[in-house]
């Protein structure tokens, strides 16, 4: 049987693609060759795009009615206390560049590894400092401390009441006082109290889940119910890529009008040397699960992937595809002013729009 085959097409349609197939880089190869790239291009894209929807959809089966719980809950307390929106820079304001940056602290494994806040702590940044929840305690045992950084954040994005854990320090008691707490109306209101308790101002911000769905969604009515109170022109709402990292770095050029933002221990992924286990439990201690890491499966969903910037390899389970998808999306699109920098030196995040250097190197252009 021959393996040749004849198709009808009109000749406009055969005109379009001739020109799309030119215009990929393929004018000079065969028809079977530009078809291959795009079957193949089709199903990566497909197969990404299946996990971000699994993800979404999960996040928001599981999360929905503790998001609604959390919000009637922390409600007084938000017409009572701050905007987010009350941050930003005034219109008097230095403009000094040191002065428009940010740095974006997670609790990424490289932050250890390069000893990042043992470097920032010694460091004469002069910049805003937004620490990731999770990288609070740390940070501040590690002396990065709002009496050396003034201008130091906080956010909590997560919905869960073990977030209470990472303000239930004596660290945090000790300089709460002078941290600025930003929080999401859905987050915990047992971990916004523990914060509260330790002296931390609370600001709060929606985080964006389901806006699209109008004015049915749960975002547009928590919107309204806000401003039926105080906050008559609303809280700021920003996206959140599902994690509190990502809504850092949103918070950073959103809010606080940070035109530079460094990235240190937001990975988004595993190393090499994370065991298996850690690996596909996302970090969490779940009973042995026996998989073929070999399989094409395991490779499709735990991909090892190798950043070009930091010459390191990468793996990513299918959450960490999904933040770091979002987030590189995120930054792709984002205003031409901001400038993203990671400085995690290790990790997912690189691509368009991200410069990549060592966290040594940004510091040293921004404590001249």
């Amino acid at each position: 049987m021959s393996d040749n085959y004849e198709i009808s097409i009109s000749e406009n349609t055969f005109a379009k693609m001739l020109a799309l197939k030119k215009k990929m880089g393929y004018d000079k190869k065969g028809w079977d060759k530009w078809f291959d790239s795009i079957f193949n291009q089709d199903a990566k894209e497909s197969h990404q795009t299946e996990i971000e929807q699994i993800m979404k959809n999960a996040n928001y089966d599981v999360w929905y009615d503790k998001w609604v719980q959390n919000f009637a809950l922390n409600l007084n307390n938000i017409w009572n206390e701050s905007s987010a929106r009350d941050l930003g820079p005034s219109v008097n304001s230095s403009s000094e560049s040191n002065l428009r940056s940010a740095i974006v602290i997670g609790r990424g494994p490289s932050v250890k590894e390069h000893k990042h806040l043992e470097l920032l702590a010694e460091s004469d940044y002069k910049g805003s400092i937004v620490c990731c929840d999770g990288a609070l305690i740390n940070a501040l045992n590690s002396g990065v401390t709002p009496e050396k950084f003034p201008n130091y954040y906080v956010a909590t994005i997560d919905a869960g009441d073990n977030i209470k854990e990472l303000y239930d320090n004596k660290i945090v008691d000790m300089y709460g006082n002078k941290l600025n707490g930003i929080f999401a109306t859905v987050a915990s209101p047992v971990a916004i109290e523990r914060a509260r308790q330790a002296g931390i101002k609370i600001h709060w911000l929606h985080a964006l889940f389901d806006y699209n769905e109008g004015k049915k969604s749960f975002n547009q009515i928590s919107a309204l119910m806000t401003r039926a109170q105080r906050h008559k022109h609303g809280l700021p709402a920003i996206q959140t890529g599902g994690n509190v990292g990502t809504s850092s770095w949103f918070i950073s050029w959103q809010i606080l009008k940070c035109t530079t933002i460094s990235l240190i221990g937001i990975n988004h992924g595993w190393t090499d040397n994370d065991s298996l286990d850690m690996i596909i439990s996302h970090g969490h201690c779940l009973p042995k699960i026996e998989i073929n890491k070999d399989s094409p499966t395991f490779k499709k969903l735990f991909p090892r992937i190798y950043n070009p910037e930091f010459g390191c390899y990468c793996i990513l389970d299918p959450i960490f595809q999904y933040y770091s998808t979002a987030l590189k999306e995120f930054i792709s699109r984002s205003p031409s002013w901001v400038n993203t920098i990671n400085a995690t030196e290790g990790g997912s995040i690189f691509g368009e729009r991200i410069k990549c250097m060592t966290f040594s190197d940004f510091l040293n252009g921004f404590t001249k």
